[in-house]
């Protein structure tokens, strides 16, 4: 029986570049074993397995590329994603129903103090907490359940911070008029959101086909909107209680939606890249097979798995990555962690979530006699303009739709802010603010959260996902979202203090950090699309300028390219595809 060798490679040859060179028929033979429990990546496979599969990879002396189908064959796969990317919709819940609930009468009773004519209310520093602990409790939650997907799967980790999120839903809904308990709850159901909001893409980002990976990780952000759409419209149907359905029944629903995350990660397929690193490879061959919507026999899926598979040796033979590696600028490690970090802190410091936690008051403040019902409206073209975004994210690169969307928000922020400090209140705080200067501030939130979800909602979350290799993936997600996390908490926690300063003038805060925010994707963020999550590493390491990335065409398609006479522009991301 034959053994598998380590790879080699020279410093300046990818593991990619060098499964093409000769070393794919010793990573695909591995394929051969069927293995029930976990082992080294360094195993003797079938023999009769090993003969077939030789003889595959030699029937053809060019490289297998995974083929595209018309979309229609990729259901099943998009389905699995949703069921994933429903953790999204936990998320979502809680921001859509927590923005009402500091705004509904009996929570306030409960959780608010006593006023001396023996109202209630809520103090900013309380509502602050209120609002924001839950994402010290996700930042948390993020780094602290970095190693579950890489000791037990991606599937059973999802479980485990769902479970960690239900937990904190029984603390909180228990609470009756402490107002830390339900503190303390929001902590616990945060640190499970924060696991959720890393394994879900991640999952996603590993199980999907390369040429629908932005579209389907972009799904973990559309159930997020639908969250929130709902949580407000759920707000809206128990405002008018006047007992503890007015939260209970909201928060309790999140147990449900709990329930169903939990089946849907018994029904769908682990990620290949963890089942080649525990040694399962035929159950990975078989998700790769189902992802792309071919045959197992076919040569692409034996080339994706030997990619995979040297890729992974690569990576085995370094060891296990340490906090520390992710601080060595090392091959790119560290930059690509600025990267993560910056790019999940400026989603933040779009300003969108002024919006979101805020909106019930910040509608109520201009006027509105319900302003439940504009938080609907809010949701509605949130959720709505999400579905854009799924078609944006592919057709037109990630690039291309942050750069649009930084600048779209920004002027939108200009009018906003504008229209706020000089229309609004032409006859003083102390009176009747100006019915049309209200309505142009919605319509200008609503061209802003059209703008916001189309673009800087889902992409980060998909750059993230894509950027880091899989010996660092967890953990460097974990940190990138980490950070996230930790300017939501700052945010949600002082635009009471600071709105009750500045008022509008906030929305040239926001104004500002997306100038920043434009500048840094013009020359830090580089273009994806189209690319494996194996490529996208190689284009990192050739160190290719952010602004060309665009045009970047990995080794083997280029070897392909040279020989067919077709010449590639560094301009035009097409060149990427093989002709």
């Amino acid at each position: 029986m034959s053994q598998l060798h380590p790879l080699k490679t020279n410093r300046s040859e990818s593991p990619n570049s060098a499964i093409k060179n000769g070393v794919v028929q010793t990573a695909a033979n591995a394929s051969s074993t069927d293995s029930t429990s976990p082992t080294t990546l360094n195993h003797e496979p079938k023999q009769d397995f090993v003969q077939r599969e030789t003889a595959q990879e030699n029937s053809s002396d060019e490289i297998c590329e995974m083929p595209k189908k018309p979309a229609s064959a990729y259901i099943t796969v998009s389905l699995i994603c949703l069921m994933v990317s429903f953790g999204g919709f936990i998320f979502g819940w809680d921001t859509g129903t927590i923005s009402g609930f500091v705004q509904q009468t009996d929570f306030i009773r409960r959780f608010g103090s006593q006023n001396a004519d023996d109202s209630f209310s809520l103090s900013r520093v309380r509502t602050g907490l209120l609002v924001s602990i839950f994402c010290i409790g996700c930042a948390i939650g993020g780094l602290l359940f970095s190693k579950l997907g890489d000791a037990y799967g991606r599937r059973i980790a999802l479980v485990i911070v769902t479970t960690c999120y239900v937990v904190g839903l029984l603390i909180s809904i228990s609470a009756t008029n402490k107002w830390y308990q339900y503190l303390i709850g929001r902590i616990f159901s945060g640190m499970g959101v924060g696991g959720i909001s890393v394994y879900c893409p991640l999952l996603i980002s590993e199980v999907s086909p390369k040429h629908l990976r932005g579209t389907l990780v972009s799904c973990f952000q559309l159930m997020i909107t639908l969250g929130i759409f709902l949580g407000y419209c759920t707000n809206y149907g128990t405002k008018n209680y006047t007992n503890s359905v007015q939260w209970r029944v909201p928060l309790g629903l999140g147990f449900v939606w709990a329930l169903f995350m939990i089946i849907a990660m018994l029904m769908v397929p682990e990620s290949p890249r963890y089942l080649i690193k525990i040694g399962k490879m035929n159950e990975a061959k078989r998700s790769i097979a189902r992802s792309n919507k071919v045959s197992m026999d076919d040569p692409a899926v034996s080339a994706e798995l030997a990619t995979l598979h040297a890729g992974l040796q690569a990576e085995a033979a370094a060891g296990e990555a340490s906090w520390a590696e992710l601080f060595s600028p090392k091959n790119k490690i560290l930059q690509r962690v600025i990267l993560g970090m910056m790019i999940q802190s400026l989603q933040q410091l779009t300003g969108a979530n002024y919006f979101f936690y805020y909106g019930t008051s910040i509608f109520k403040s201009i006027g509105l006699e319900d302003s439940f019902e504009t938080s609907i409206i809010i949701g509605v073209v949130n959720f709505a303009s999400t579905f854009v975004a799924i078609y944006f994210v592919e057709r037109f690169g990630r690039r291309n739709c942050l750069l649009w969307g930084a600048a779209a928000m920004c002027a939108c922020f200009v009018v906003y802010a504008s229209v706020g400090v000089t229309k609004l209140f032409p006859n003083g705080m102390d009176n009747a603010p100006s019915k049309g200067a209200g309505n142009t501030m919605i319509v200008f939130t609503c061209f802003f959260i059209f703008s916001f979800a189309t673009t800087w909602a889902p992409i980060p979350f998909v750059i993230v996902a894509e950027t880091f290799p899989l010996r660092v993936k967890a953990k460097g997600m974990a940190i990138s979202v980490a950070s996230n996390w930790f300017w939501n908490f700052l945010l949600s926690f002082f635009t009471p203090f600071i709105t009750g300063a500045i008022n509008f003038y906030y929305g040239y805060v926001f104004m500002g950090c997306l100038v920043f925010a434009w500048l840094f994707v013009f020359f830090y963020v580089p273009e994806t699309k189209g690319l494996s999550l194996e490529e996208v590493n190689d284009m990192w390491m050739e160190r290719i300028p952010a602004w060309k990335s665009a045009g970047w065409v990995p080794p083997d398609r280029r070897a392909i390219n040279l020989k067919e006479g077709v010449t590639t522009s560094s301009d035009d991301a097409s060149s990427r595809e093989i002709t």
